[in-house]
């Protein structure tokens, strides 16, 4: 057998660090014989195991190793925890193995240090620093952007002591970090660190140098990227950006407009954000076209004489300059030798100098200037003077008015100078003086002496000095005749003459007009010099000097009323009390012009250019009148591309008008014939030619306001029917335009109404939009006239013409037809009765008939002839009226009948009764009563004319209005005739009772009433049948207007003994109403009863 031997450890525990709650196992292995037992100790202590305690989460594994279950790990209690050693043991003796630590593994949840945001510039490192939590083990550090692992195999990451560092961050590299603390127990997560990677501004697209035209549009680019989004500004590097001319668009770029040669320069772009600046630049060239800024003049010169032509020019880049005759294949430039020109010479500054002038030197010079921007000419004429351009003679002193006695010698001078030298004849009285006369003779100097005079010597001497080149003459006067013991005035010395001014000097040339200065002479002579003459020479004119100016004050004069494109010569006299100067030098040579001083060698594009920068300001106008104004302005910048203005005004809303003011110097003019009362609108353009520039602004101005100086037009006046009252209707159109003088704020009208004792006056005002308005409560038969006017802020205008009317008292409806009106009537109750009095009448009538027949033939036939002469009717209340044939038919159409007879309450039956009274004679018989005229004639039936017509005798309307009285006399009571004299005595607006005196036309025949009644019966065979009156009280009303309308009152009931005194009357007026109105069968009956009345 084997022999037992002492334990021994052959397998060792090993340290261990477990996780908390993790199984775990200490090794340990022992050998010996007998087979030795195995504990365990910690930390010196026997380690209690499931054998001990079957609960106990540690078991003692059959090979002797030390397993646990779970961790068992607090913060207070730690079981587990400690160094471990595991003995073996048997009889021989015991083994202790090597020491093993258990650790329970642990990670915090705290980072010491968490990472923080970091901002950084692209390019730069960027460093993230992070002190993991605490644990055991150690934990190890590793970063994570955006979730994903950082790659630290990336050359620009490094990973180190916790750092995170990034060299050369780019922008790819930001994002949101978290550092990541890993051990056994597992990781945690920081709390996110954001790193912002920021860009520098940078180019894509930069300023380019450019090179443009003047007047035209540049853009400079400047694209720039990087985040932030860059700043973007403009500079320019030799000072300010051209004010009001450039433009920072959307797209960050730079424009110009309108670049000028002062824009030139260099323009920088200046980008910036929070991590930086760049800038970039590009410079700007501007080429202006060539502009000739001094223009050459034309020019007249002698022979051999030296020309200079200046030609001043400017442009960027400046302008080479060279001249060339027009025709010639020559080209003259600047420093030329003179073996190349000759005679010609071109300076530095552009001027072309010609000396020793020859005839075949004349033509136009033409210069020109041309640059990389383009190229620009003028030209100007050389004339050279040939002999034929000669000038006519003149005369330096000339024969002056003398008056000398009888017998005495005269000597009339005549000093002539030219060139060649010119002869001299004299005339006098326009007749050449011969040699003949030996008192007469001519002196060398050309003097005209005469010896001996005599009174017919006297007359207009004239010296005539002519030459090839033309002549000249100068008048005088000699008088002979005794002095009388009068003293006669020497003729002037020359010393006392005025000394000669000096050559006048052309200033200004235009088209027609030539302006001229000159220096006087210190030598005045014996009185100060008054005035100057001017006097002028052309060969175009003709071949002598003429006086072009006298009387002129000052030393400089400009001489008008001269040819376009004319040389003209020029000398000036000085002026004193005794007499005229010699001559001035004759002036230069000048031509007028031919064209606009700038229409040769003009750029038209510099002529937009200067107009449209041309600032005109317009001034506030000044009123002169109500319908002128004067209007000022002032230039900003004055450009010689400038002819004048056009003044544009307009009233508000309206058309243009335009004035022009053709003198570019103008500031000021006047506007005449404007509307009065009006706003207008003005402003002012310059122009040159075709070219116009920039308007001024826009300014306002009111003419002010006059009464209108025309009427209102077409003013008609028409009558209304409304309800009961009268009305008219006045309408019209307003005054011509021109002539409204303002703004029409209203209408006056007046209706002017008189009578013979009263006035009615019926005005009204309307606003100035109405035409028409609606008069009311005008009174029948009353003279009216009407007028209207406007009226504006000034006052009232002038007023229309009259118009006049008179209304109708008729008030029937012109409108309501015949079938209404029968209708109306048959409706009355006075119709109903009045059917079945006639019917009574009718058998009345029969009877009387038989009466008469048999027992008063003779008697009737006696009055019947006696009544038929009578030239008056009678009408109900006894007056006589006079009818004129067509009278009656002319306003009653074709029924008089039924509008006038048949009571009824309308006062206006036809419009026709609005009588226009302007042309009418009011003393005329014709008299109006209420709004009507009323004619009668009454002759009977039996004894009418072929020529007349006879009239029924109607029954009056004496009342307007139905039972109203004011102050008039009362209605008659019923069956009793009205006096006359009760009639007119009151005048009334209520009672317009007719007067029975009609300027001796009236009748006055005594009243039926008073004449028995037999002779009733008798006396009118012809008129209406007289009958018993009817028992109806309407037809038995002496009124037929309350007979119509109203039931009568009881205190208007007359007393019965009344019937019998008016029996004839109401017998009469009530037949006569059914004649009148009932057409058909009764007037029938009636006829023939009438007939047979007259029967013998």
């Amino acid at each position: 057998g084997l022999e037992d031997a002492a334990p021994r450890i052959v397998e060792h525990p090993s340290d261990l660090i477990v996780s908390k709650g993790e199984p775990a196992t200490l090794n340990c292995k022992a050998e010996g014989r007998p087979t030795p037992m195995v504990e365990w100790y910690k930390d010196g202590e026997r380690v209690e195991t499931d054998r001990e305690d079957p609960r106990s989460h540690r078991m003692l594994l059959p090979s002797g190793s030390l397993f646990f279950l779970r961790i068992v790990h607090g913060r207070r209690s730690k079981p587990d925890e400690g160094v471990y050693v595991c003995v073996a043991r048997n009889y021989l003796g015991e083994a202790v193995s090597r020491n093993a630590s258990l650790e329970v593994a642990i990670l915090r949840d705290d980072f010491r240090q968490t990472p923080s945001d970091v901002v950084v510039a692209a390019g730069e490192p960027a460093v993230m620093e992070c002190i993991p939590p605490r644990g055991h083990p150690e934990p190890t550090i590793s970063w994570k952007r955006n979730n994903v692992k950082v790659n630290d195999k990336d050359e620009r990451i490094t990973i180190r002591g916790g750092k995170l560092m990034i060299s050369n961050t780019r922008k790819s590299d930001a994002g949101m970090y978290v550092c990541v603390g890993t051990n056994m127990v597992g990781e945690k997560d920081s709390d996110p660190a954001e790193l912002v990677v920021f860009e520098r501004p940078m180019f894509v697209r930069r300023p380019v140098n450019q090179v443009v035209l003047a007047d035209d549009t540049v853009d400079f680019q400047c694209e720039v990227q990087g985040d932030p989004t860059p700043t973007i500004r403009w500079r320019k590097e030799e000072g300010e950006l051209p004010r009001g001319r450039f433009e920072i668009r959307a797209d960050n770029s730079l424009r110009l407009t309108q670049v000028k040669a002062e824009d030139e320069g260099s323009y920088t772009c200046l980008s910036e954000n929070s991590v930086g600046k760049a800038e970039a630049s590009g410079t700007l060239q501007v080429h202006v076209p060539p502009q000739i800024v001094v223009r050459p003049r034309d020019q007249i010169s002698a022979q051999g004489r030296t020309v200079t032509f200046l030609c001043g020019t400017k442009g960027n880049p400046p302008p080479a300059v060279f001249w060339q005759k027009e025709g010639s294949q020559v080209l003259l430039f600047p420093s030329q030798p003179p073996s190349q020109s000759g005679r010609f010479s071109v300076s530095l500054s552009g001027e072309l100098t010609i000396t020793d002038v020859h005839s075949e030197d004349s033509g136009y010079y033409i210069c020109q200037a041309i640059s990389v921007a383009g190229s620009i000419l003028t030209k100007a004429l050389l004339e050279v003077e040939t002999p034929s351009d000669r000038i006519p003679p003149i005369i330096r002193q000339g024969p002056a008015n003398q008056t000398l006695a009888p017998g005495t010698t005269a000597q009339l001078q005549c000093h002539v100078m030219g060139n060649p030298l010119p002869s001299i004849q004299w005339e006098r009285d326009g007749q050449r003086i011969l040699g003949n006369d030996e008192r007469i003779s001519l002196m060398e100097n050309g003097t005209l002496q005469i010896t001996a005079l005599q009174e017919t010597d006297s007359g207009a001497y004239t010296c005539v000095a002519s030459s090839l080149s033309g002549e000249t003459s100068w008048s005088g006067v000699l008088t002979v005749k005794e002095s009388g013991g009068l003293s006669v005035p020497p003729v002037s010395e020359p010393y006392q003459l005025p000394g000669p001014p000096q050559k006048p000097v052309v200033t200004d040339v235009t088209r027609n007009s030539v302006t001229l200065t000159w220096q006087p002479n210190a030598h005045e002579g014996g009185a100060a010099v008054t005035s100057y003459i001017i006097e002028a020479f052309s060969q175009s004119a003709g071949s002598t000097w003429q006086t072009v100016a006298d009387f002129v004050k000052l030393e400089k004069h400009t001489v008008t009323g001269l040819s376009p494109n004319t040389i003209y010569l020029f000398i000036v006299r000085a002026v004193n009390a005794y007499g005229l100067s010699d001559p001035s030098p004759i002036s230069e040579p000048v031509r007028t012009q031919d064209v606009s001083p700038t229409g040769q060698g003009v750029d038209h594009r510099q002529v937009q250019r200067e107009l449209g920068e041309m600032a005109v300001q317009l001034h506030e106008p000044a009123l002169l009148t109500a319908s002128s104004v004067k209007i000022s302005w002032n230039v900003d910048r004055q450009s010689q591309y400038i002819q004048g203005y056009r003044l544009l005004y307009r009233p508000v809303g309206g058309s243009w008008s335009q004035q022009e003011v053709k003198a570019a110097t103008e500031r000021s003019a006047v506007i005449a014939n404007l509307l009065k009362g009006t706003e207008y609108e003005i402003k002012i353009r310059p122009y040159f030619n075709e070219f116009q520039g920039m308007d001024s602004r826009l300014l306002t101005f009111r003419t002010p306001e006059e009464v209108p100086s025309a009427p209102p037009r077409a003013v008609t006046v028409a009558t209304v029917k409304l309800s009961n009252s009268s009305s008219i209707s006045v309408s019209w159109q307003p005054p011509p335009t021109e002539m409204q003088n303002g703004v029409i704020q209203e209408y006056k009208v007046w209706c002017l109404g008189n009578d013979s004792q009263t006035r009615y006056h019926i005005n009204q005002t309307v606003d100035g939009s109405v035409l028409t308005t609606l008069l009311k409560g005008l009174l029948p038969g009353v003279l009216y006239q009407v007028e209207v006017a406007a009226v504006t802020s000034a006052g009232v205008g002038t007023h229309s013409q009259l118009n006049c009317l008179i209304l109708s008292n008729n008030e029937s409806d012109e409108n309501v037809s015949l079938a209404e009106q029968i209708t109306d009537v048959v409706k009355q109750p006075a119709f109903i009765a009045g059917i079945g009095g006639a019917c009574w009448v009718i058998l009345m009538g029969f009877s009387v008939w038989i009466y008469c027949r048999r027992k008063k033939r003779k008697e009737l036939s006696h009055y019947t002839a006696s009544f038929a002469y009578t030239p008056a009717g009678i009408d109900i209340f006894g007056y006589v009226w006079i009818c004129r044939p067509g009278m009656m038919g002319a306003n009653m159409g074709n029924y008089p009948w039924l509008a006038d007879s048949w009571p009824t309450t309308n006062l206006v039956h036809n419009g026709k009764d609005s009588v226009n009274c302007c042309t009418s004679k009011h003393d005329t018989p014709e008299r109006y009563y209420n709004g009507k005229t009323r004619f009668y004639r009454a002759t009977p039936p039996a004894v009418l004319s072929d020529e007349e017509e006879w009239c029924p005798p109607l029954p009056d309307r004496t009342y307007l209005m139905d039972g109203v009285m004011e102050d008039g006399p009362a209605p008659p009571p019923r069956g009793v005739a009205s006096s006359p004299t009760t009639s007119y005595s009151h005048q009334s607006t209520a009672t317009l009772t007719p007067s029975p005196r009609d300027d001796g036309h009236c009748l006055d025949i005594p009243r039926l009433h008073q004449l028995e009644q037999p002779q009733i019966a008798r006396r009118l065979p012809c008129g209406p049948v007289p009958v018993p009156r009817a028992p109806s009280p309407p037809l038995t009303q002496s009124n037929p207007n309350l007979a119509a309308n109203q039931e009568c009152p009881d205190n208007t009931v007359p007393h019965r003994s009344a019937h019998k005194r008016d029996l004839s009357q109401g017998a009469a007026q009530s037949v006569e109403n059914i004649n009148n109105t009932t057409p058909g069968v009764f007037p029938f009956l009636y006829k023939r009863a009438t007939e047979v009345l007259l029967l013998k």
